[in-house]
């Protein structure tokens, strides 16, 4: 069974609330929730075999073993609501709707990826999907999300020009101690900022447990009380019941336009990236949260409620196979970016002599340097 979320000021009790939120979901819905995991889980396979054959370079964080977190939370909100993540950001990416071409592209380097192969496997970006990208520096993404919710509500409150948005913002545990992310929660608590601070605590910063780098690693909810934030547990094991929590979540910071914080447990099958030896973990301890799987969970609920059968199940994995080797070859058979290509971009609003370097040669004809 689950883990019962806990959580601070609410009298309503996490089971009340479970009996009217996925039970209300269409079986088409929950099967597409099932192929967006799998999707995400055959995709990740897909890159560390490029990864391995240095097709991708760089760093390369997978996202296996936490597909339920993306797509569970992802389903919870409502197409134009903006998400902003870390950088293990391709599960992210896949469950907002990005297309796997687009996204093994990126990763490959090339011009047909989403960010025209600028921003590699750590920055997956999709405005159209209202992914407003993953991101590098640790932490760096929570004033963003506090951002995006400020402008959500602005556009709604004085404006009058947008709709009720709600802002998810996704970090890893190993960002609870970065200060810009204790500054994005002091505003949010503050100016009551529609954007929910989603904790994907796989247990590890890194090489770290939390437990030796964060204080009261047991009970996170305690960072954001401190805040005038609410805060909730979750169990990232199981898809609907993140789903049967976050959806009335969603709803409420959306109708009261406030922000929230989930610890979300869920744990990574693999290395911290793909460089990553593992040496802080046995394998005994992998192998145990492997017995709790949610891809093979979903599958088995699906079943059970008769929405799903066996056949189904075979012929979804063996197309999504299909897409992921097509995601490859697209990614292999694609131009890299033009060298002009590092120019744009850059600024918005480009102003002249604002920077000299897209004129820049080297030597005498740099047009800075004197020809003395």
């Amino acid at each position: 069974m689950p883990a019962e979320p806990r959580e601070r000021g609410v009298s309503q009790t996490a089971t009340d609330r479970t009996a009217r939120a996925s039970n209300a979901v269409s079986p088409e819905i929950l099967k597409k929730w099932l192929y967006d995991m799998q999707l995400i889980r055959e995709f990740e396979t897909r890159t560390q075999q490029a990864y391995q054959q240095a097709k991708i370079g760089g760093f390369c964080h997978v996202y296996t073993g936490q597909e339920a977190c993306a797509v569970g939370t992802i389903a919870a909100v409502e197409d134009g609501d903006p998400i902003v993540t870390a950088y293990r950001d391709h599960g992210h990416a896949l469950a907002v709707g990005m297309h796997p071409n687009a996204c093994m592209a990126e990763m490959f380097g090339k011009v047909t990826g989403c960010a025209k192969g600028k921003g590699g496997s750590m920055h997956m970006f999709d405005r159209s999907n209202h992914l407003y990208g993953g991101h590098g520096i640790v932490g760096a993404q929570t004033p963003l999300g506090a951002g995006l919710a400020f402008a959500a509500r602005y556009e709604w409150e004085v404006m009058g020009t947008g709709a009720k948005r709600v802002c998810l913002c996704y970090l890893g545990d190993g960002a609870l101690n970065q200060g810009a992310f204790h500054e994005a929660q002091n505003l949010a608590g503050l100016f009551g900022l529609p954007v929910i601070f989603i904790v994907e605590n796989n247990g590890y910063s890194m090489g770290t447990s939390i437990a030796r780098g964060t204080t009261m690693p047991e009970d996170l909810v305690l960072k954001s009380s401190g805040y005038g934030i609410k805060g909730i547990e979750l169990d990232g094991f199981d898809m609907l019941h993140v789903y049967d929590v976050m959806k009335p979540l969603v709803d409420e910071c959306r109708e009261e336009q406030r922000p929230a914080f989930v610890d979300l447990k869920t744990y990574r099958y693999y290395g911290h990236s793909m460089s990553d030896p593992q040496k802080y973990r046995t394998k005994d301890e992998v192998e145990e949260f492997k017995g709790k799987d949610s891809i093979a969970k979903l599958a088995s609920d699906l079943m059970e409620r008769g929405v799903l059968t066996e056949d189904d199940w075979q012929t979804m994995q063996a197309e999504i196979k299909d897409i992921c080797k097509a995601s490859l070859a697209f990614a292999e058979k694609s131009d890299e970016p033009a060298p002009d290509e590092l120019y744009t971009d850059v600024y918005a609003n480009p102003e002249p002599q604002l920077s000299p370097m897209g004129s820049y040669r080297h030597g005498l004809r740099n047009p800075l340097i004197s020809a003395e």
